[in-house]
């Protein structure tokens, strides 16, 4: 199977549309599925177009298909401590918080495919394979900060957003997809300062990661400060 997925899109409806032009083409493809890791609200030009977008895909081509998962930012609203339409610490409210809460509600908090385990933020990694029993809600959606290295007791990647790659990779300049050589990918390319939102690709048949652009599938290498 071939997994499509994107985090952090924080209401950036330009950036998600051109994402989704790499990925667009594949959707009727025979195995495969397209996944979203959550924060899709606050920050950029348009919460709704981006909810609306996101659960327009899923009316189309089934949960199944397209799969929603949990944000820290999405857990705000439905805690009431925030809200879609709030704007970079605007207070702008309205009812159209309702009507997506029930949405909200019913996003999972992570998904598992292959050797793949996809969530917003983390798993608890300490518990080997007793991870799905022992992490806690907000660990999958809130962990900070970010673990790297391999995960002992777990014959599993962990593919996360939530944490800006520039800042794992502690260089500014580097906003792409993030591997740590062992078992963590990152893809939180941080899309308001950069407009752009990284694709990733897994192929769960053979095990294999890659960026997704406009030409390319890009085999994702460690990172390499010397490079950057």
């Amino acid at each position: 199977m071939k997994i499509y997925c994107m985090s952090d899109i924080h209401g950036c409806y330009s950036a998600l549309c051109d994402a989704l032009e790499f990925v667009f083409d594949h959707l009727d493809e025979p195995d495969t599925k397209l996944i979203f890791l959550g924060d899709y609200i606050h920050g950029g030009e348009d919460n709704i177009a981006v909810l609306k977008k996101i659960m327009g895909l899923q009316n189309i081509y089934g949960h199944r298909k397209v799969v929603a998962l949990l944000g820290n930012h999405e857990e705000m609203v439905m805690s009431g401590f925030s809200s879609v339409n709030e704007m970079l610490g605007s207070g702008e409210y309205d009812d159209a918080d309702d009507s997506y809460r029930y949405w909200f509600e019913r996003l999972p908090r992570y998904h598992v495919e292959g050797n793949t385990i996809f969530v917003h933020a983390g798993i608890d990694e300490d518990s080997g394979n007793a991870w799905e029993y022992c992490t806690e809600d907000y660990i999958f959606t809130e962990q900070y900060p970010h673990r790297l290295g391999k995960i002992h007791g777990l014959d599993k990647k962990v593919v996360a957003g939530h944490v800006h790659t520039s800042s794992i990779a502690g260089d500014r300049r580097f906003n792409d997809i993030y591997y740590d050589g062992a078992s963590h990918y990152y893809i939180d390319g941080d899309v308001l300062s950069t407009g752009d939102i990284n694709v990733l690709m897994v192929d769960t048949d053979t095990d294999k990661y890659y960026k997704v652009t406009e030409n390319y599938n890009i085999p994702i290498e460690p990172y390499d400060s010397e490079a950057w």
